[in-house]
């Protein structure tokens, strides 16, 4: 969450924020005023409490009648000291409570505006001129089916609508794909973690996940746990209530884990395929950094996620996504979209986001300044390989016969050159 102070030393640039979004401004006014009704409550007690240590030295030294008389007023004494207490708890809980409500504040320079006003930064690649030569382009299911990769049917089968499996090159393709960017991500500094994909309410609410997009994640009630649509919210936890050395650098960490999404609200949305699914793998990377250097970090993990899709040789581009489509934890996020044929237009693969020390503050996570007092650290995250990025692939990569070349960075993993229709 933001700073209390921040926000009461500079509104303005909070209430700024909340249009950016598009989001209510008068969160602040009411955080405010919640924040004057706690000080004069904590005031009220704390000069009170004095009154009834005062109260209890002078009945210590009285006797007979005087003494009855200062007990009664000293019952009387506590028993406000003990109301004003309660009013100043409840007071730090409503501040507490409106303070999670506020998003972060959007970084200087985000395009403002919704979903459609993000701002292109620059473009990779050359979509392939399938109609030079000679063909039309399959979509990734017709070709994954024709490759015994991707079974749908089997899918709604099983789990229902929105499910698949991958099976024989499909399997393959992603295994390898997963198993290039996590070798990447080892070579670039990363801890590679499997981490867990169950988590508790504090650690999915720590992130900014429950929230205005809380009914995108999946509740088991029995137990009170989520399951995550990223790992970067089991990431973010890892550290929760630590206070780490940052002196040697920043601490990253590449997870590998499978992700579920509700896809509440996309009824009719890219209902063929596995571009929008309720269950995923991917591989994300996480960085604890100072805060003074989220920025730099936030281009690290850009440029990472371009190596990776060059390597599988995919055309893209590269947007800086308006203000009013950030997600509550992030400042600012750049995603990379690659092209798909059959749909002409980009997708989103990547994102990457700074969520500066917003999850830090959620979930106590400091570091140790030269000082000697504790700081919040910023956390950021971003995509290195997901299910979707078959699609892309596919797509990009077709010949006119059905087969799919395997991109050259990735044969030694998948153990393919070419992935060949499947005999029926």
């Amino acid at each position: 969450m933001i700073e209390l102070r921040a926000l009461r030393d500079s509104p303005d640039a909070v209430r700024a924020s909340q249009r950016l979004r598009g989001e209510d401004e008068g969160v602040v006014d009411a955080v405010l005023a919640a924040d004057e009704r706690r000080r004069t409550a904590l005031s009220d007690f704390e000069r009170v409490r004095a009154e009834q240590k005062a109260h209890g030295k002078r009945v210590a030294q009285a006797s007979g009648g005087e003494k009855q008389a200062l007990v009664a007023a000293a019952k009387d004494l506590s028993a406000q000291v003990k109301q004003l207490q309660a009013a100043a708890a409840e007071g730090e809980a409503e501040v507490e409570e409106l303070l999670r409500s506020v998003p972060n504040l959007v970084a200087d320079g985000v395009p403002p505006g919704g979903e459609d006003d993000y701002v292109v930064l620059e473009e990779v690649g050359t979509p392939r001129d399938f109609a030079a030569e000679g063909f039309e382009p399959r979509d990734h299911l017709e070709l994954g089916e024709r490759l015994g990769a991707i079974d749908m049917g089997r899918g709604a089968k099983v789990s229902g609508a929105r499910f698949s499996f991958l099976t024989g090159a499909g399997a393959r393709l992603e295994l390898g794909l997963m198993q290039y960017a996590m070798a990447r991500a080892v070579e670039w500094g990363f801890v590679p973690v499997v981490p867990p994909t169950l988590v508790t309410p504090q650690m999915m609410g720590g992130t900014g996940f429950l929230g205005a997009h809380a009914e995108e994640v999946y509740r088991l009630d029995a137990d009170d746990l989520y399951l995550v649509g990223t790992s970067e919210v089991p990431l973010a936890g890892f550290h929760a209530d630590e206070i780490l050395d940052l002196s040697g650098g920043p601490l990253r960490y590449a997870g590998w884990s499978t992700c579920y999404r509700r896809e509440a609200g996309s009824h009719g949305k890219d209902t063929r395929g596995i571009i929008r699914v309720h269950q995923f793998t991917k591989v994300e990377m996480f960085s604890y950094v100072p805060a003074a250097e989220a920025d730099a970090e936030h281009q690290r993990l850009l440029a990472w996620e371009r190596e990776v899709l060059d390597a599988v040789e995919v055309p893209y581009r590269v947007i800086d996504v308006a203000a009013g489509d950030l997600g509550a934890s992030a400042a600012r996020k750049y995603d990379c979209e690659a092209w798909v044929p059959t749909q002409g237009r980009h997708r989103e693969l990547t994102s990457t986001s700074s969520c500066t020390t917003f999850q830090a503050r959620r979930l106590g996570i400091r570091e140790r300044t030269a000082e000697g007092s504790t700081t919040p650290v910023a956390t950021l995250n971003g995509t290195l390989a997901t299910t979707r990025w078959l699609v892309a692939i596919l797509e990009n990569h077709q010949r006119e016969d059905g087969s799919v070349v395997v991109p050259a960075a990735l044969r030694p993993y998948v153990g393919l050159d070419v992935l060949e229709p499947v005999r029926r």
